[in-house]
């Protein structure tokens, strides 16, 4: 029993010893599992710091061109935007009349002067362009419709002209059949061969030719052939002379129906703006040529291009900005980023808003919002801040993460350089405000090409701070101390302020208007500081005594003198330059005839007075002058400046010589 125990116990031990030694084991293999877990969680940690470390140093340039490759990868061919048209020609050639027509609105009558002053963009849907031209036999449409810009034809407004040329797929050259190729039309087709744009003719105004019969419900071909033969006769010599002057600018052109090769051939097509004759015809050429020639550019991707055309203060919506979206899309809080005259900036999309088709982005009607919109289209956007201070006629950006932001922003500063040098402030000059950025753009042009300054430029109505921006002017020149407002409001505060300040505030829906009135002021306070300094004037001249017209020799000195060369003047003080420069006196007044003149000229004998006006003592002729001696006109260097500031019209090319001859004598420098 005692042998049996002792076996049971040795082998109870040696058992527990096996456990003991196999959880020992499995310990140490659980410590062994649980390190080599512990060395990949650390490598895993390693892992994705790399990783974070790797995506911090990933250029986010590359991230937003690696967006784009994706988007045109995975664009459709299918699915087209809208093309965009832009309606170029010469100031009164009926481009805006032509849009009018399509849309069945009045925006012309509307507009100051009958001129376009603002750029404006009109959606099209596909809708109305097929019952538009429903009497036409229309190839089959795979665009959304049109989106058409109309831009305005006077001088002034060339940048407004290029810039609308810079976003279109196509454009519409308008050309008055009754006047032919104009100044801007020449400008607008040079504009169009630079930028390499396909385009169309429309040669306007066929309802003047004589004895026009309106058919505006058929193809303008037949309505053409249906038209007397006098009338016929007329078209025919008009049209050979527009197409001879395109010729002349180094492009061949036929009418539409007679063209061979659309694109050896620009086509013409005579049209109406008044009475609708071949305005289907232009619509279904335009949509025609613009699915056949421009394909793949019309090719719906979601990368973004967009540009500001206008920035427009409007009652309720504060300063918004007018966008021509040419691809991708914008949405309610999308970050965008402007370019403005102090720089780029960031801001976040409020409202996202479009005009109702067929209506036109520039008159004041009921906006629709929405939520996205894609291009191509003309859409007004409110966003949370610097809105006034954008510039037009930049590109936009939208930045989907902030670091995003700061690349596109430094990138907008480097595009907006060269548009900068275009706004160039000078120290003093007269302050500028319009309604939006692109009427004030044209309106600074205008006044560079006029060489008139300008210190100040705003946006949006005229209020008290703007009068006290141009009030400083007040303290430089006086001329200056005026602000021109371009279609803009004067509010009541602001005027009352620049009555009681002396600032004169000029204001005109046309900019030619505004340019007159500022001129007619200018003149007018040249003319009246002329008067001012009229007794500080001296004209230059030189005398010779004529010897038998002595008639008084003491103070007042009357006697006879023939004018050797220059202009003698009433209030020219005389001097004798061989004696020293003997001060003799003022001339108070001239006689020709026993008749008093105001002036005389070179070769004139004249019989003049001198008086001793604040001089020395008395001079007597025969004693400090006499026959061999001649006279002179007293310059000084404070004379020499009002001529050049205030007389200069009055002055002569010689009269300028012999100012010169008299500086070298009087030591004047």
């Amino acid at each position: 029993i005692t042998k049996k125990q002792e076996v049971q116990k040795q082998v109870i031990v040696e058992v527990e010893e096996d456990e003991e030694d196999e959880e020992e084991e499995e310990e140490e293999e659980e410590e062994e599992e649980s390190e080599e877990e512990d060395e990949d969680d650390d490598e895993e940690e390693e892992d994705s710091e790399d990783s974070d470390s790797s995506n911090d140093e990933l250029d986010w340039r590359d991230r937003i061109t690696a967006r784009a490759v994706r988007a045109d990868r995975t664009k459709d061919p299918n699915v087209l935007r809208a093309p965009i048209f832009c309606v170029l020609g010469h100031v009164d050639t009926g481009k805006t009349t032509i849009l009018d027509k399509l849309r069945r609105t009045n925006v012309q009558e509307g507009e100051a002067g009958g001129i376009t002053q603002q750029i404006g963009a009109t959606n099209v849907p596909i809708d109305n362009i097929i019952k538009e031209c429903a009497h036409l036999k229309m190839p089959e449409l795979k665009i959304p419709g049109m989106l058409i810009i109309d831009t305005p034809g006077h001088e002034s407004f060339s940048n407004l002209r290029s810039r609308g040329s810079s976003l279109c797929d196509m454009a519409i050259l308008v050309v008055d059949i009754m006047h032919g190729l104009e100044q801007q039309t020449i400008e607008s087709l040079n504009l169009l061969k630079k930028r390499r744009t396909p385009f169309i003719i429309a040669l306007n105004k066929i309802d003047r030719l004589y004895e026009w019969k309106i058919m505006n419900k058929v193809p303008v071909e037949t309505a053409i052939k249906k038209q007397k033969q006098i009338t016929r006769d007329e078209f025919k010599d008009r049209t050979d002379q527009a197409l001879l002057q395109i010729a002349e600018n180094g492009l061949n052109a036929k009418l539409f129906y007679e063209n061979p090769d659309f694109k050896s051939y620009i086509s013409v097509v005579p049209v109406s703006g008044i009475s609708g004759d071949g305005m289907a015809d232009l619509l279904s050429l335009a949509c025609e040529l613009s699915q056949k020639m421009l394909g793949p550019q019309l090719v719906y991707k979601n990368v973004l291009e967009a540009m500001v055309m206008e920035v427009k203060a409007i009652h309720g919506l504060g300063t918004t900005v007018d966008i021509i979206l040419r691809n991708g899309q914008i949405k309610e809080g999308d970050q965008v980023v402007l370019s403005g005259i102090e720089g780029a900036f960031a801001t976040t999309v409020r409202a996202v808003l479009t005009p109702h088709p067929m209506k036109e982005m520039r008159v004041k009607n009921n906006y629709i919002q929405h939520k996205v919109v894609k291009a191509a289209q003309g859409i007004k956007i409110c966003a949370r801040d610097n809105m006034d201070k954008t510039l037009a006629g930049m590109p936009v950006y939208v930045a989907k993460y902030p670091e995003e932001a700061e690349i596109l922003v430094a990138d907008a500063n480097k595009a907006l350089k060269e548009e900068l040098k275009s706004i160039k402030l000078a120290p003093e000059g007269v302050y500028v405000q319009a309604s939006t950025l692109g009427s004030l753009e044209a309106l600074l042009q205008f006044l560079k090409d006029s060489k008139i300054k300008y210190s100040g430029v705003s946006i949006g109505p005229v209020h008290k701070k703007d009068v006290m921006k141009a009030s400083v002017m007040l303290q430089h020149d006086k001329e200056f101390a005026c602000l021109l407002a371009f279609d803009v409001k004067v509010e009541r505060d602001a005027q009352e302020t620049a009555d009681s300040l002396g600032v004169r505030i000029f204001t005109a829906d046309i900019i030619y208007h505004l340019f007159d009135q500022f001129m007619g002021y200018k003149d007018e306070l040249k003319q009246r500081r002329k008067e001012e300094n009229r007794n500080s004037a001296v004209f230059p001249c030189r005398l010779r005594i004529i010897p038998t017209c002595i008639f008084n020799t003491r103070d007042p000195i009357v006697i006879g003198v023939t004018v050797i060369n220059g202009v003698l003047k009433a209030g020219t003080p005389i001097c004798v330059p061989s004696k020293e420069f003997v001060y003799l006196g003022v001339i108070t007044s001239l006689e020709v005839n026993n008749k008093q003149i105001e002036s005389a000229t070179t070769g004139l004998d004249v019989c003049i007075k001198i008086e001793n006006i604040g001089g020395d003592a008395p001079k007597l002729y025969g004693r400090h002058f006499d026959e061999n001696d001649v006279l002179v006109s007293k310059i000084t260097r404070e004379s020499i400046d009002i001529l050049k500031e205030f007389f200069r019209d009055d002055m002569t090319k010689e009269n300028w010589k012999l100012i010169v001859e008299l500086k070298k004598l009087f030591e004047i420098m």
